[in-house]
């Protein structure tokens, strides 16, 4: 017997496609840096971007919703009748044929045609037992023969699919030979399995049983092992399809399978196959059921293939949900996702695979002292860099123009040049330089049209203005109503691209993050972007600004800066023990203290600015009263603004109100 298998072609499945590009982490170490701003820890932020997925592909929870639709497709569509429908009409066509032949045969003696005749008549009402009762019936219609020999052949057919995926096809029209071929194999089979069970067999016997037989094994199984798990996963899947019958429909296939092939060596051959999978692949689900309520039919065999097919959903579902110990999703089976949910799912899963590698293996996330991941000092570069770029586009919408070039800390550009001095790290004049050059070729008496050599002292370089290195303080009020006002992400997505842009672009100045809630403390950029949502209510602005009066006074030679971002009065004071009083409203020595404190900054020259979040009124007359006590300015930008005007203040003290480009956000 030959069974042929027909090649597929499609995409390349076969692991991470080595024709597409890299995988782009912008996107998902954006929506993980977001969440952890937020207050996740970047496991937790990791694992909701997987669930959510990007613009552009499914995330885990969509995965896992199209698994459970298709398995609810499945036992919405089918029933389990399919093989007894098959049977009944063939017992129909065959009783019926005979009839007509018993009534057109005028030479048949009338009491053997009456006896016939009662015989048909008189069948049970059961399927199975009709058929049984038929087998030794001498059929006077060859049609009427054919039909009922079609029950055995099918049944045989159904049976062996209900193991080896296929068979029904690939035995139609089989011949006694290649049933015969079928016995052998199951014969062969058998003890092959049984030597295994008592660990006696070798690879050897593997070999020669797949090169006796491997025609009826298109899964090419290559060790014994993988020859026992497919079969075991079929034949589990068959059990669990006649549990999944009624008792009825279940008895009669029982009644049937005596009929297959009118073989009974062969359902032996068949029970055989089954106690050594149950007794090799104990593991597996032999037990279960399934309640199948659609109307279309299936038989054994396709049964078979759907109760496999609900297995394999089932498993893929556990694999999405990624809720056990040590879940990765390179756990995720890809071939079985394209299986049952097409190709385009199984790009999906793996490309979340490759992202999920890329920030593990990538060196984003680090372990910090307690063990606890955390975003590492490369994923803040990028993020930081995202966000500094979505504030320069902000700013210029803001500003409306482009008026000068700025290139980092050289200062602003005078309009004049001088000549190179050795030293000398301004940007070359290049029209003047060239000038020089063609002047002095003419008048050595060259000709500049023939070509032209730079010397040294034809190099004429841009002036540009010292700029006063600056010493910033950024304060960010971090008390409960700033996560519950919905100002808590743009506040630390402010500080990051504030950080950003200082340690890449004016590496001259230094930054000083300061927190102030109940307590104010000094922090470090990972701090701050890792702090979560407080419930603790204070605002103890008096302990930040000491905190920033420290820090400008390690710097002395440097512009003091400081930035204020607060959306609520001062309700909290440091105490000369180092305790935070807390008081609301505001209690007045809260207020002194912090005004005092501030007095004390503006007599150092400190050039503040104050950031109000919200529209209180009373926070309003307060936060103008404090900006005018040292000359200082207020800012009230919508949430989604802040980071653009702290950015924006930040270049206006450093150039004095002078226009700049966004050249330092590139």
């Amino acid at each position: 017997m030959s069974v042929h298998h027909r090649s597929r072609y499609g995409r390349y499945a076969g692991g991470p496609d080595p024709l597409a590009p890299p995988v782009d982490l912008a996107e998902a170490l954006n929506a993980v840096a977001e969440d952890v701003m937020a207050g996740y820890s970047p496991r937790h932020a990791l694992q909701e971007y997987l669930r959510r997925g990007g613009r552009d592909r499914d995330g885990l929870d969509q995965l896992a919703r199209r698994v459970q639709q298709r398995r609810k497709d499945l036992v919405g569509r089918h029933k389990l009748d399919g093989t007894l429908n098959e049977v009944q009409k063939l017992l129909e066509t065959a009783v019926l044929e005979e009839r007509k032949q018993l009534a057109r045969d005028v030479r048949m003696d009338d009491t053997d045609r009456a006896f016939r005749e009662m015989q048909l008549q008189n069948l049970p009402t059961s399927t199975a037992a009709a058929v049984n009762e038929l087998a030794s019936y001498d059929w006077q219609s060859s049609t009427a023969r054919e039909a009922y020999e079609q029950i055995k052949d099918l049944l045989g057919r159904e049976v062996l699919d209900q193991r080896f995926a296929g068979m029904k096809q690939a035995l139609e029209g089989a011949t006694d030979e290649d049933r015969a071929a079928v016995a052998e194999m199951l014969g062969d089979l058998n003890q092959l399995l049984d030597k295994h069970r008592r660990g006696e067999d070798t690879d050897a016997d593997f070999q020669d049983f797949m090169a006796k037989h491997g025609e009826f094994f298109p899964e090419n199984p290559q060790s014994v092992e993988e020859l026992i798990d497919a079969l075991a996963q079929r034949a589990a899947a068959a059990q669990r399809m006649l549990r999944s019958m009624s008792a009825e429909q279940r008895e009669e296939l029982m009644q049937l399978s005596a009929q297959a092939f009118g073989s009974p060596e062969l359902m032996a051959q068949l029970g055989q196959l089954d106690a050594n999978l149950q007794a090799l692949r104990a593991g597996e689900d032999w037990s279960g059921s399934e309640r199948f309520e659609g109307e279309e039919g299936l038989g054994l065999g396709d049964g078979t293939g759907v109760l496999q097919d609900l297995a394999e959903l089932d498993e893929l579902a556990e694999q999405l949900s990624q809720s056990y110990n040590g879940s990765r999703l390179d756990d995720l089976d890809l071939e079985a996702l394209a299986r049952q949910l097409g190709q385009d799912a199984a790009v999906s899963a793996r490309t979340l695979a490759e992202i999920e590698k890329a920030i593990h293996d990538g060196g984003f996330l680090q372990r910090n002292a307690d063990g606890d991941l955390k975003l590492s000092p490369q994923a803040m570069r990028r993020l930081g860099r995202s966000l500094l770029r979505d504030t320069a586009q902000q700013l210029s919408g803001r500003q409306g123009r482009r008026d000068t070039r700025v290139a980092g800390a050289a200062g602003e550009q005078t309009g004049s040049s001088r000549p190179w001095e050795f030293g000398d790290a301004e940007t070359w004049d290049v029209t003047r330089t060239i000038t020089n050059a063609i002047r002095r070729t003419i008048a050595d008496g060259g000709d500049p049209r023939r070509g032209l050599r730079l010397a040294v002292d034809d190099i004429e370089v841009t002036e540009t203005e010292a700029r006063t290195q600056a010493a910033v303080a950024l304060l960010v009020d971090v008390s409960f109503s700033m996560a519950a006002e919905g100002r808590w992400v743009p506040m630390k997505r402010t500080a990051l691209a504030l950080h950003h842009l200082v340690s890449t672009k004016f590496r001259g100045d230094r930054l000083q993050l300061i927190s102030f809630g109940r307590y104010a403390q000094s922090m470090d950029i990972g701090e701050l972007t890792a702090l979560p949502p407080f419930r603790e209510q204070g605002t103890n602005l008096h302990h930040g600004l000491l905190l920033a009066g420290r820090f400008f006074r390690q710097h002395p030679s440097m512009q003091p800066v400081l930035l204020v971002v607060t959306d609520g009065e001062p309700t909290a004071h440091l105490l000369a023990g180092g305790d935070s009083w807390f008081d609301y409203p505001p209690d007045p020595e809260t207020i002194r203290v912090t005004v005092a404190e501030l007095d004390r900054l503006g007599r150092a020259g400190v050039q503040a600015t104050f950031f109000r979040l919200g529209s209180d009124p009373g926070l309003e007359r307060f936060i103008q009263k404090l900006a005018r006590r040292i000359d200082g300015r207020v800012v009230a930008p919508d949430t989604g603004d802040l980071g653009a005007a702290v950015v924006g203040e930040y270049l206006r003290a450093h150039f004095r109100g002078r226009p700049y480009d966004d050249d330092w956000a590139k």
